[in-house]
């Protein structure tokens, strides 16, 4: 069906536009520019995206199972359809993840395949970046520049936050991807023809979406909504019933496995991790829904009381030395220029998709940002790599539309004024790590100065002036984050707490935040960080081949230290240990039950064997109780239970505990205590 849209009306001599002139039948929009497409764009998309896989897939493995919590799933997946299913940490099917299990099914499809293995882990979050790139890249050519492309494409490969969380195992990864690819089906509806199709495949994406990460998948709905119904082709009835079926594919696409969840019989399936209540819609409207932006989260890490354990609130949060080296170095860059390009398409027809594109990637950046920067329940610095497309296309976007007007002296003074402020901003951030290269605070700095004194005198000396001026600009706005960028992929991170680039000081006059390391040949890292739960805690992270990672979490003052050992990272299991739950481990359901999931996930991955994580993540989930405990170890299923000091739990975790003390002979091998189950009540 021939779809009537709007041609692109081509810039006045003062930025504005020509008057639209009739709709026009057209076939689907080519991408702007596309009869006009330099010889240089194909192969510069390819060496991007060369680069981006180098950078992401190089030294990968030094991170070893990365978050032992989800490697452990993974694990457990790849031998159970049952746990893959469920998002179970263990194949025994005991307790899921807190979260839905959409990452978990990826890697652990990689991990049938190939064996069990950091690389096998990690390259498909790695691959998921590359992917991120080229979904923005196609995303911002099919209205705008090359160039602006290119520069989107590279400013997120350079995000350090990006570099690292798509060398990491969380959510997060796939989680950006959807959201992306879902912009990318937006843009293509709004463009049209086939909007129908496309709706309901971006409604497909933000669904998988929230099997990944649950309500946070719709924080770009805002943007999308907003730019279909604004710019869509089609007539406004048409167009709500589009919004209403893409609500229906989201629906179907992400509530399929929630149904199951909720009607499935609750003693056939593991407990939903996390809940208070096995329901996975109380984990959702709960401890990873509203209680996050309360702070009222019931079961979490020093949650529960709304007191602000995770740092403070507030519009500069995002701006503070433990969180600005993730992902600040160019957000006041993308507010400015977004501002700028909005405003110079202020006049399109309705229908102009350039205008659509800066709305949702300016909702985007803004409805995501305020978010994260006044939740007051748990957030860490990495969730800001939801921010990273946003912010890399309003730079891309902003700097190439602006560009395109330099004969402008207006345009000129922008991009100097932005060159300035963003090297500016660059040298305060790299001075919050004083011991990190700090010959390029100064660099970063002349670089800035010398751009934007170029900018300006390209007026009057030229082209060739203004391109070095270019060239400089990019250096100051992009050199700080490639540093951190090259320093994430150069160390490896292990726990459930990482963070990109060097230690940095604390806005609080405290520790600083670094990600925790661990690699090969025995290499332990450490992690400082005002981002530790209460008390500080302490642990290590056995990774493949023995190798060992550590973290050392602490409050903002860095008071405290191993109140709760093993609860964001693991424990190291010795030789003695892993050969005696070797034994015999196919009779066993469980070769052992140990209190907390990254304890568990320890030895679980040491052995390849299903291990019990009594109480889920942090030992505080019902979850066994101590009558189905028992149960389980008069049917002989599990073999051991294994002392945890330091971490008592749940009330039903202390129970076990208690009535395994009280009932079995304690042994004690290479300074491990364990329980041997199978033998009957000694005591």
């Amino acid at each position: 069906m021939t779809t009537t849209v709007r041609p692109i009306e081509p810039h006045t001599a003062d930025g504005g536009f020509q008057p639209p002139t009739d709709p026009v039948p057209v076939e689907p929009a080519e991408p702007a520019g596309a009869d006009l497409r330099p010889r240089w764009e194909v192969p510069a998309f390819i060496a991007l995206l060369v680069v981006t896989a180098g950078l992401y897939l190089w030294n990968l493995s030094s991170s070893g199972y990365a978050n032992s919590f989800y490697s452990a799933a993974v694990q457990a997946g790849s031998t159970s359809w049952s746990a893959f299913l469920w998002g179970a940490s263990d194949a025994g099917g005991s307790i899921t993840v807190d979260k839905p299990p959409a990452s978990l099914w990826v890697m652990a499809l990689s991990v049938r395949i190939f064996g069990l293995s950091s690389w096998a882990i990690l390259v498909p979050q790695a691959l998921m970046g590359v992917g991120t790139v080229a979904l923005l890249y196609r995303t911002v050519r099919r209205r705008f520049t090359a160039g602006a492309a290119l520069l989107a494409g590279a400013t997120l490969a350079l995000t350090p936050v990006a570099a690292l969380m798509f060398r990491f195992n969380n959510p997060d990864a796939l989680l950006v991807l959807l959201l992306t690819a879902s912009v990318w089906a937006t843009m293509r509806a709004i463009e049209g023809p086939r909007t129908t199709r496309w709706m309901v495949l971006a409604g497909v994406f933000i669904g998988f979406a929230f099997l990944t990460k649950q309500l946070q998948a719709f924080l770009v709905l805002p943007g999308l909504a907003a730019a279909y119904l604004w710019a869509g082709q089609l007539p406004l009835v048409k167009r709500i019933r589009d919004g209403l079926l893409a609500v229906g594919a989201m629906v179907l696409a992400g509530g399929w496995w929630v149904a199951l969840v909720e009607l499935w019989p609750e003693d056939s399936r593991p407990y939903i991790g996390g809940s208070t209540n096995n329901s996975f819609l109380e984990l959702t409207f709960g401890y990873n829904g509203l209680g996050r932006i309360t702070g009222d989260e019931t079961g979490s890490v020093g949650g529960g009381t709304g007191s602000g354990s995770w740092g403070s609130t507030g519009i500069t949060r995002l701006f503070s030395s433990e969180i600005g080296g993730q992902i600040a170095w160019l957000i006041p860059a993308a507010l400015v220029l977004g501002a700028v390009a909005f405003w110079l398409v202020r006049r399109a027809p309705r229908t102009d998709a350039r205008r659509a594109q800066i709305v949702v990637w300016g909702a985007w950046l803004l409805v995501t940002g305020l978010v994260f920067s006044f939740m007051a329940g748990i957030f860490h610095a990495y969730y800001t790599v939801a921010l990273a497309p946003a912010v890399a296309a309003l730079v891309g976007i902003g700097a190439s539309e602006v560009w395109a007007r330099r004969d402008r002296l207006w345009a000129l003074v922008t991009l100097a004024v932005v060159t300035l402020g963003t090297a500016g901003w660059s040298v305060v951030m790299l001075s919050w790590s004083s011991e990190f290269l700090p010959w390029l605070r100064v660099a970063v700095l002349a670089a800035g100065l010398a751009g934007a004194v170029a900018l300006l005198a390209g007026r009057w000396f030229g082209r060739r002036m203004m391109l070095v001026g270019a060239g400089l600009a990019l250096v100051a706005g992009l050199a700080g984050p490639t540093a951190y960028t090259i320093d994430t992929i150069s160390t490896g991170h292990t726990g459930s707490i990482v963070t990109a680039g060097p230690t940095v000081q604390s806005s609080s006059g405290g520790g600083g935040m670094g990600g925790g390391q661990g690699g090969p040949g025995g290499r332990t890292g450490t992690q400082t960080g005002t981002q530790g739960g209460p008390g500080g805690q302490t642990g290590t992270q056995g990774a493949p081949g023995g190798q060992a990672g550590g973290t050392t979490g602490g409050t903002s003052d860095g008071a405290g230290t191993g109140s709760v050992g093993g609860l964001l990272n693991g424990t190291t299991v010795s030789t003695q240990v892993e050969a005696l739950l070797e034994e015999d481990a196919d009779g066993y359901t469980w070769v052992a039950a140990v209190i907390g999931s990254q304890n568990a996930a320890s030895y679980q991955l040491a052995t390849q064997a299903s291990v019990m994580p009594i109480g889920g993540f942090n030992g505080t989930d019902a979850s066994p109780t101590l009558e189905q405990f028992q149960t389980w170890v008069a049917e002989g299923k599990i073999h051991y239970f294994i002392a945890s000091s330091g971490m008592s739990g749940s009330d039903a975790a202390s129970q076990i505990t208690t009535w395994v003390e009280e009932s079995f002979t304690a042994q004690t091998v290479d300074g491990t205590t364990l329980y041997d189950l199978s033998g009957g009540v000694t005591g």
